[in-house]
């Protein structure tokens, strides 16, 4: 077998295992049932841009599927600043604002609370910390729909009911239990010799945070980002609920054009105020993908 081995060296010829065919007919059922489902999921939105860039009389022709004759942008601009959400009927510009305001402060607090709490539990062991994540993580089972009452009492009472910084509160501590659980998660990975290295040479408990943890936390922090972003601009029950009228987050604004029963009914005003909503998310998430995918590996392999 060596002389064999030795021989084909010499003469040149390839060695170790044969590579796969690339059109194997098992390539092709996965990489085709892949398409298919692709495909299935991609039709929603394709729908939604070709009837967003139609005019209401091309509409009516009934071919949902056939692409616009003649593009126009009308129906986005209507859905941006002219679609009535109500009394008001400057579109989806002000509840984009109001969005941006609710989901900013919302992230920053719940992604630095959530880190926090998750380093201490995975590092810090202190007396009646099992007890402690066990109680926050089954407050993420909680459904919302339970604590909606006792919520409104409560910022009622605080003076902040139907307020930006309310809604922000609500949603800051919604949040927590089920980032914490992924940050401890991700902190548990990192070997345990860095963190005894940095107390032997005097480290506390905020040098090794901001020194050690946060530089190696890229992919998780990333995690917790694209969650929270999506969770909290995507809501609606609490936007509803926790704030007014004019101070409605992007979400409600939609619901009142699309449920509108007053006019002629403008669907493509409607598909074009749709992804003008999930196109903040969207981005986010196409944007930062990868590290998405490497943090919640990273954050799943330790419990």
């Amino acid at each position: 077998m060596a002389d064999h081995a030795t021989r084909a060296f010499a003469a040149g010829e390839p060695r170790g295992t044969r590579p796969r065919r690339a059109l194997s007919g098992r390539n092709i059922m996965i990489y085709g049932s892949l398409g298919v489902v692709a495909l299935y999921y991609m039709l929603p939105l394709y729908v939604m841009v070709v009837t967003s860039l139609k005019g209401m009389p091309e509409i009516r022709l009934g071919n949902i599927f056939a692409p616009p004759v003649e593009i126009t942008f009308q129906p986005w601009v209507k859905a941006w600043s002219e679609a009535c959400t109500g009394l008001n009927c400057d579109g989806l510009s002000r509840g984009f604002w109001n969005s941006v305001r609710i989901t900013v402060p919302s992230v920053v607090l719940s992604i630095i609370i959530a880190s926090v709490n998750g380093y201490a539990l995975a590092n810090w062991r202190f007396k009646g910390a099992n007890a402690f994540f066990t109680i926050l993580i089954f407050g993420a089972f909680i459904p919302y729909q339970v604590m909606l009452y006792p919520l409104v009492i409560l910022l009622r009472e605080m003076g902040i009911y139907g307020t930006l910084w309310g809604l922000i509160l609500v949603h800051t501590i919604f949040g927590m239990p089920i980032l914490t659980l992924l940050f401890r998660n991700y902190f548990t990975s990192i070997p345990e010799e860095l963190f005894k290295a940095a107390r032997v040479d005097g480290a506390g408990f905020w040098g090794i945070y901001f020194r050690i943890m946060l530089p190696m936390s890229l992919p998780i922090f990333v995690v917790a980002l694209i969650l929270q972003v999506t969770g909290i601009w995507n809501d609606f029950l609490f936007g509803v609920v926790f704030t007014k009228p004019d101070l409605y987050p992007m979400t409600v604004q939609l619901n009142n054009i699309v449920n509108s029963v007053q006019g002629v009914k403008e669907y493509n005003v409607n598909m074009a105020a749709t992804m003008l909503t999930g196109l903040v998310p969207l981005v986010i998430y196409f944007v930062s993908g990868k590290l998405f995918v490497r943090g919640i590996a990273a954050g799943a392999v330790k419990g």
